[in-house]
């Protein structure tokens, strides 16, 4: 619904944040039968799902994409009820983490009835995504719909029609049941905003998810669930939607999904299309967002980003490169061979993650099926600066004003990458010289792996190169909130333009990944992750997600799946 309580109305910040959060509130209170308060929750807060939803809404809502679409095609399943389903976990979801901007339950049971009366009318489903229920991120405009990414400023601002993305999946199939939340700025890896709630701090303990500050971790309220697409990441973790679409242009798909223990997919930039998105700096060239999946399944993953290029896009958004699936098989006759990056050698991870990424390489190595090799990092340092220079090339001054515009108060994330000593107000030339810089440390970056080759092969190929690199999905697992400021692990391959991929490993233990570990920091960012560690423990972090990352180079995102499709038959990853 239009939003009327604006800054423009002349509402004050507060007076908008809370028309807004009554306005979510009542799309929840639709929901029937109503879902309760949880007066005082656990941290992890999964299991309660099954104390509040029913044994069909349980099965339902934690079937994934690929058992659920078969069912709905064959009618097996009708769509108005799983869309319940879902839409009843999604409200707990919300009392829980603080996930959802609105749900939108008028729109889907509507739109899911008629795909019912479909299928029995026709004898066959609408498309590949007949009955799925898909979540999305805020600022992907929904025609009609409050259109604000987390700008309290832009609150009012009504999309005119469906994000593309939204039109080729309606034709597919879908079914939109949620809108999730997103951080001030768009520039988090947390998501915590003026609008949907601030954070405060409880002497040693942050407020309790109860109090509605942040979009919290379902695995432990006291961390974050990441950013920027962190409502989708708490959503898609706590199963309250098994597909959702997040955007990414520093880690803002992989962060959540990382945190929340859900597969997510950064593919190549140009390849998805991003036509009817809202953020700031719209029209820059310099670093490119993408969209993609996050999900419970990679299979979800594979049909999100298959059913988009079978659509062919770049029919109708030019600027996408015309490259349909790839259906070959990349390592017929062949060992996939995996680079492991430990370190980024500018922050060492926590020992949580070196434990699972070390129980992923071993197992690898004991099949003998997967070769194994270091992969040396190449100035990821220097990759930072260069991404954060250009992340912001007229200084932040756009973001800046969205936020001072309403009188709401800078974030504390927001203040951390806006106010960066990397930030510049760029002339002309200076942009020009910068994105130089970025197209040489591209080709850097790719002599690098060119020098994993043992051969060229007669036609120029590379022969026995790395494939994919195994990477830390960050510095840690879920941070405590205001604490997620290096991004390097992912924005790494942003700048690079390669796809990554996130999937799930393990969970903080507190057993396995107790004790202490002595490390001589090596800058003040590394010693400021390197003490969060020494602060809180493996207790901290207790029952957060571990996830890994595999990235593979520009526009072979098939190959990244088909590599992880391969680990994950050697491994059984996950071993959760």
């Amino acid at each position: 619904m239009a939003a009327t309580v604006t800054i423009a109305s002349g509402a004050t910040w507060q007076e908008v944040a809370a028309d807004r959060q009554k306005y979510r509130d009542a799309t929840l209170a639709a929901i029937k039968p109503s879902i309760p308060d949880i007066p005082s929750p656990s941290l992890n807060t999964i299991s309660i799902a099954k104390d509040i939803l029913t044994k069909e809404e349980i099965k339902i809502t934690e079937s994934k994409v690929e058992e659920l679409a078969p069912q709905l095609a064959q009618g097996e399943l009708s769509a108005v009820t799983v869309v319940e389903a879902f839409l009843r976990r999604a409200a707990l979801a919300q009392k829980l983490t603080n996930c959802i901007t609105e749900l939108l339950p008028s729109r889907a049971l509507e739109r899911a009835k008629y795909l019912d009366d479909y299928l029995k009318t026709n004898g066959k489903p609408v498309g590949p995504l007949h009955g799925i229920p898909i979540s999305v991120k805020e600022h992907i405009g929904m025609k009609d719909l409050d259109n604000n990414a987390g700008f309290i400023g832009w609150v009012g601002n009504i999309a005119p029609q469906d994000a593309y993305i939204l039109q080729i999946f309606w034709n597919a199939g879908a079914v939109f049941h949620a809108r999730t939340t997103q951080p001030q700025t768009l520039m988090h890896l947390e998501t915590s905003s003026n609008l949907y709630g601030s954070v405060e701090r409880n002497q040693e303990r942050l407020y309790r998810l109860t109090d509605r500050r942040v979009t919290t971790n379902p695995y432990n309220s006291l961390l974050t669930s990441g950013g920027s697409s962190g409502g989708e990441g708490a959503l898609v973790g706590f199963k309250g939607s098994c597909l959702g679409i997040g955007t990414d242009i520093g880690g803002s798909i992989r962060s959540p999904a990382a945190n929340c223990g859900v597969y997510g997919m950064k593919p190549t930039a140009l390849r998805l299309p991003v036509l009817g998105l809202l953020g700031p700096a719209g029209g820059q060239e310099q670093i490119v967002a993408t969209i993609g999946p996050l999900s419970t399944s990679l299979e979800g993953c594979k049909l999100f980003i298959k059913t988009l290029l079978d659509a062919k896009p770049w029919l109708k958004e030019p600027t996408l490169m015309p490259f349909p699936w790839k259906q070959e098989d990349f390592f017929k006759g062949k060992k996939l061979k995996v680079g492991v990056l430990w370190d980024d050698e500018v922050v060492k991870p926590h020992p949580p993650v070196t434990r699972a990424l070390k129980q992923m390489v071993d197992k690898l190595k004991s099949t003998g099926n997967v070769e194994i090799v270091e992969w040396k990092p190449y100035k990821h340092d220097l990759a930072w600066e260069i991404i954060a220079n250009l992340y912001f090339c007229d200084g932040g001054k756009e973001e800046s004003d969205l936020i001072d515009v309403s009188g709401e108060p800078w974030r504390p994330l927001s203040k951390h990458i806006l106010k960066s000593r990397h930030v510049e107000t760029h002339t002309i030339p200076s942009m020009y010289k910068a994105t130089i810089k970025r197209d040489a440390y591209r080709v850097e970056y790719a002599e690098h792996w060119n020098s994993t080759a043992t051969s060229a092969g007669p036609n120029g190929e590379l022969e026995g190169a790395v494939d994919v690199i195994l990477s830390p999905a960050g510095p840690g697992v879920a941070p405590k909130i205001d604490t997620a400021k290096w991004w390097g692990y992912l924005s790494q391959w942003n700048v690079l333009n390669y796809p990554a991929l996130i999937f799930p490993v393990d969970k903080v233990d507190v057993v396995k990944d107790g004790g202490t570990q002595s490390h001589s920091p090596r800058n003040e960012t590394d010693k400021e992750n390197w003490e969060l560690w020494q602060k809180y423990g493996a207790e901290g972090y207790k029952d957060a997600p571990i996830s890994l990352q595999l990235v593979g180079r520009g526009f072979e995102d098939e190959k990244v799946i088909q590599a992880f499709e391969i680990i994950q038959k050697e491994t059984g990853v996950p071993f959760v």
